[in-house]
């Protein structure tokens, strides 16, 4: 396994922290770690960076992180909240001069090619700039950057979405169940990135104590939250969380 790094680029649930309109302790908090964008994180292995879905705030995201260049984008599912930045991969072309690779399940694939149609049709009179995408079908484990990519299956209420795991790392947000299969591919990890919302329930993702629960059951040697609602603030909430296990946050780095 060659150096593997994680980049955390966005912690945040759908609304973003701060929420508009809100003016909650959180959403007030002037804790850098409260202030969460929409979800996405990015694998470096060794200096080839893969990209984690593509939420509004990715051309911040990528400014931030000092990101220049992408070998693939894989796709959790399509969600706005995880898509629709897809048109900042234009920029990546630009200064790669090829396509970008880009894998996700056949009804994710179907999605974007709906929601983004004019990056995806053949047409020689676009009059602007559009991300050039060459698609690929998850359809199992894949390669990119020289590692295997083991796509895991979650569910999110009831839609199929995916998480992923590169060597000892899984990155599992947007789930409300693990399903039994999908715990052995989550054996051994040196770290866990996985949704816990708030403390009360939602329909489609973990609340802190079932995210708690499922990661007692992985026992990953360390656990961080992500797609974090506005409701919890990030320093309490990790001073009442077992060893192990902490709220992500935008910019969190984790070498392993």
């Amino acid at each position: 396994m060659r150096s593997l790094r994680l980049t955390i680029l966005g912690s945040g649930t759908s609304h973003g922290v701060p929420m508009i309109g809100c003016d909650c302790p959180t959403c007030l908090s002037d804790d850098p770690r409260d202030q969460r964008t929409r979800p996405s994180a990015l694998f470096t292995i060794d200096d080839q960076n893969v990209l984690i879905d593509t939420g509004p705030e990715l051309r911040l995201q990528a400014i931030r992180a000092g990101l220049h260049t992408l070998a693939a984008v894989l796709y959790t599912h399509h969600h706005a909240d995880h898509v629709t930045g897809l048109d900042d991969l234009r920029v990546f072309n630009q200064w790669q001069r090829e396509p970008l690779q880009v894998y996700a399940s056949q009804a994710t694939l179907t999605r974007l090619e709906a929601m983004f149609a004019y990056a995806f049709e053949d047409d020689p009179d676009y009059p602007s700039a559009k991300p050039n995408l060459v698609t690929h079908l998850i359809d199992g484990p894949f390669e990119v950057a020289g590692e295997t990519v083991t796509p895991v299956p979650l569910l999110h209420g009831k839609l199929p979405v995916l998480g992923f795991r590169i060597g000892d790392v899984a990155y599992c947000t947007d789930c409300s169940e693990i399903p039994e299969a999908s715990f052995d591919l989550l054996r051994d990890l040196d770290v866990l990135i996985l949704d816990g919302l708030r403390h009360t329930p939602h329909p489609t993702h973990f609340t802190v104590a079932q995210a708690v629960e499922a990661a007692g059951r992985i026992r990953a040697r360390r656990t961080c939250l992500t797609h974090i609602a506005h409701q919890l603030k990030h320093a309490e909430t990790c001073d009442a969380l077992p060893a192990g296990i902490t709220l992500a946050y935008d910019g969190l780095v984790i070498e392993t």
